[in-house]
């Protein structure tokens, strides 16, 4: 509210002129400003009359439209603009109780609020984890090279991983290696498993022989004779002798060496994840078991599906296409030149190039 008390005072809008100030606002029509005021506030004025209703509309010509030119904005020529604030004098209105000051957004003393807790500093828009630049990315020394994986590998394609600097064996070697493993047992099997194998055929030959005399008999109930004893006990040492031949025939030489006869021949390899060292026993007996073990549980028909889908396994393992015996010993299968695997220096650290020893 203004401090300063009623009366007639120069307009500031027009100074040739005079108009009544109530303490809150300006009342009245202005006056000269050299004519006497009345002594107190200027008569309410009464209202203008209704205006008259207008008539109903005539049909007329309508006469040529003229546009006027549009108004100026300004004070008319040769006056000088009005000043914009109260009377000469007065301090201008302010918006609280005489003598307090202005609320603040916040506590006395302290900063606009900001984009962060004080004194923090905002935040950098750095690379996102896992890519170069950022703490703890793939890339970092101590780390193997080929253990690494590029974070969202559907933006650029995967490195191909190379433990201990060796390429990994293909997928059609693996398979040929196999191959030639499996005929090299049954080839064990016939020279050490042939006597069981033989004596199972005279006790499975008379039932045979029985049932395609019905056949052709025409009887549509074949009645199956029942297995003899004797030939429950050899089809039980056939699966084991055979089990226990290829453990003998894959275990010790891919302990020792990494390779067997079909992977000399493929120019493959089984090598520890870690290391470049012989696997040892224990991790080859663990690698054969997860395959070779299932060969107990042919005589239900479920060893047999165990045995394709884990050697189906390395398909599904893109970047270091270990299979589940692979897995179960940490190994991976590496392709090496013909005659052996080449010495791979130490890195820095004790370290191979595929990682820590």
């Amino acid at each position: 509210m203004s401090s300063l008390p009623a009366g007639w005072y120069k307009d500031p809008a027009d100074t040739s002129t005079q108009r009544y100030w109530d303490g809150e606002g300006w009342l009245g029509r202005a006056i000269p400003a050299d004519a006497t005021p009345p002594d107190g506030p200027p008569a309410v004025e009464p209202d203008p009359p209704a205006p008259a209703p207008a008539s109903p509309p005539q049909a007329v010509s309508p006469a040529p439209q003229t546009y006027a030119a549009p108004p100026a904005y300004g004070p008319p020529p040769g006056q000088t603009p009005p000043p914009y604030g109260p009377p000469p004098g007065q301090v201008p209105p302010s918006y609280g109780p005489p003598g307090q000051v202005p609320p603040s957004y916040g506590p006395p003393g302290q900063a606009p609020p900001g984009y962060g807790p004080p004194g923090q500093a905002p935040p950098a828009y750095g690379p996102p984890p896992g890519w170069p630049g950022h703490p703890g990315s793939p890339g970092q020394p101590g780390q193997p090279a080929w253990a690494g994986q590029p974070p969202h590998a559907y933006l650029y394609p995967m490195p191909q991983a190379m433990p201990h600097g060796l390429p990994l064996a293909g997928l059609g070697r693996r398979l040929t290696a196999r191959l030639i493993d499996i005929v090299a047992v049954l080839l064990l099997n016939v020279v050490v498993n042939g006597w069981f194998i033989y004596q199972y055929w005279q006790e499975f030959y008379p039932i045979l022989q029985e049932q395609m005399r019905q056949i052709e008999a025409g009887n549509d109930a074949l009645v199956a004779a029942p297995a003899s004893s004797r030939m429950q006990t050899l089809s039980i040492a056939i699966v084991l002798v055979a089990t226990l031949l290829w453990l003998l025939y894959e275990a010790p030489s891919t302990a020792n060496r990494g390779q067997t006869l079909g992977k000399r021949a493929m120019g493959i390899k089984v090598v520890p994840i870690e290391s470049t060292a012989p696997l040892g026993f224990g991790r080859a007996f663990a690698r054969w078991a997860r395959l070779g073990m299932w060969t107990l549980f042919w005589w239900c028909g479920v060893g047999l599906v165990i045995q394709f889908l884990a050697s189906l396994s390395p398909v599904f393992d893109t970047r270091l296409r270990q299979g589940w015996p692979d897995k179960a010993a940490a190994t991976v299968v590496v392709a090496v030149p013909h005659g052996g695997t080449p010495t791979v220096p130490p890195a820095p650290g004790g370290n191979s190039p595929g990682g820590p020893q």
